[in-house]
């Protein structure tokens, strides 16, 4: 791919990112930005400028090169002087006429679906790195993408991308998709708060809230219904199995239990927290064939009648650049969801929640995420994890309890609570079967 983007870049100049946040992940892509030929960040939106700025210099901009802009003018201009601009205004970024695509890394489902639909108005690519955003209301961010002529794709490298490249790899092939997954990268424990990870997440360079984003479950959750949502893969039972299956055992265990495993059914989404499966992700395949089967028995992929396929690492944020080089080269997406959702990650009370709490964001004290069908979410009219932030508790929640619509009211000024409820109103019109059943939501 290298070649191609140097060709790209001898043609038609650097392919220019602009990047929404600077957190972690941010950093990371501006860091590996600027070791790749043919392509460069034009400007970072933060609203911590001084965040920006640092990830800058940690990437080897020289301070003079580091320029802050408050306007789509003042971006472009620096963009022309092969400066790097640091704006707090993601609507600048979003209609600096220089960037070619935009790359949403903040994490936060209102402001993700916000700068992607103002990088669409403004003919932008989105690479959506924000996964919170992508499973609340990414198959209307793929639509306004579609009537904008831009394109809308999850991030190459994060655990999502990574599970359906194999997935697509072995449906090439003609196997049968058991289920597919990844393995748990922290130590699983769903009562986690931020306070308890602070020297953790110091020593990882990390924020403690995502730290616990990862160690509660909830990113577990949002990343496999992810992968539910595009490719039409469910969750077995509500919160998954979560086997402490190994490398060596995974094809045993998430396996059918005609086939000896634990699963219900075939074509399921699931998760490993046993040794030797993180970092990476997997796909359970059965093969058709008896000549196959003997063939992968063969090859020591395993002993049958299922076989894991794993690819052992995942680069997150290192590999998301290629997603905005797709999109720009090729208008091809790396990950989209499909029209119809199959899946819902919604919200369990972390601590009993009282009538008139605003809640807080994902990771800290109050809910974790839950990947459970569609069709049961909405029969339990549970509310989506992507709207729990900042929403008001009406009725008391004990431990462990669902969040639902009627014991939480989310934010109505927010935008991704508003094009939600749009989303589910036209669910709501469907019959049951495609998942209109009990729609949750006001008119």
């Amino acid at each position: 791919m290298a070649a191609e983007i140097a060709a790209y870049a001898d043609r038609h100049g650097p392919i220019t990112i602009g990047l929404a946040g600077a957190g972690q992940m941010g950093t990371d892509i501006v860091v590996g930005v600027a070791l790749m030929a043919g392509v460069s960040i034009g400007a970072v939106a933060e609203v911590r400028p001084q965040a920006a700025i640092d990830a800058a210099v940690m990437a080897g901009h020289a301070a003079s090169d580091i320029v802050c802009a408050e306007t789509a003018e003042g971006i472009d201009r620096a963009i022309e002087r092969s400066k790097l601009a640091v704006t707090e205004s993601y609507h600048a970024l979003c209609t600096a006429g220089h960037i070619d695509v935009v790359i949403e890394a903040t994490g936060n489902p209102n402001i993700g679906t916000l700068v992607a639909l103002e990088a669409m108005r403004n003919g932008k690519h989105v690479v959506m790195l924000n996964v919170e955003a992508d499973i609340t209301v990414g198959r209307f961010l793929k639509e306004e993408a579609r009537r904008a002529g831009v394109v809308y794709t999850g991030a190459a490298g994060d655990e999502p991308a990574a599970t359906i490249e194999l997935i697509g790899f072995a449906q090439s092939l003609g196997f049968e998709i058991v289920a597919a997954g990844k393995g748990k990268n922290n130590p699983l424990k769903f009562d986690a708060t931020p306070e308890a990870y602070e020297a953790e997440a110091r020593a990882r360079n990390m924020n403690a809230r995502m730290l616990v984003e990862f160690v509660d479950g909830s990113k577990t959750m949002v990343e496999m219904v992810a992968v539910a949502n595009a490719t039409g893969l469910v969750p077995d039972v509500p919160g998954m199995h979560g086997p402490a299956a190994t490398r060596e055992e995974l094809a045993q265990v998430l396996a059918t239990e005609a086939d000896g495993g634990i699963l219900s059914r075939a074509g399921v989404v699931d998760y490993s927290i046993g040794k030797g499966v993180a970092p990476g992700v997997f796909c359970i395949v059965k093969p058709r064939h008896g000549r196959v089967s003997e063939r992968m028995t063969d090859l020591k992929v395993g002993p049958g009648p299922c076989y894991a396929l794993l690819r052992p690492y995942h680069l997150t944020s290192l590999e998301t650049p290629l997603s905005a080089v797709r999109a720009v080269m090729h208008e091809r997406p790396d990950m989209q969801p499909l029209d119809r959702p199959v899946a819902e990650c919604t919200a369990l009370a972390k601590r009993p929640l009282a009538p008139g709490q605003a809640l807080g964001r994902i990771g800290e004290h109050d809910y974790r995420g839950f990947a459970m069908s569609w069709l049961e979410a909405r029969q339990a009219r549970a509310l989506p994890l992507g709207l729990a932030e900042a929403a008001r508790v009406v009725k008391p929640i004990a431990i462990g309890e669902q969040l639902t619509y009627e014991n939480c009211v989310p934010a109505d000024d927010f935008v991704v609570t508003q094009t939600r409820r749009r989303l589910d109103q036209m669910d709501a019109r469907l019959p049951p079967s495609m998942g209109g059943a009990s729609a949750p939501g006001r008119s």
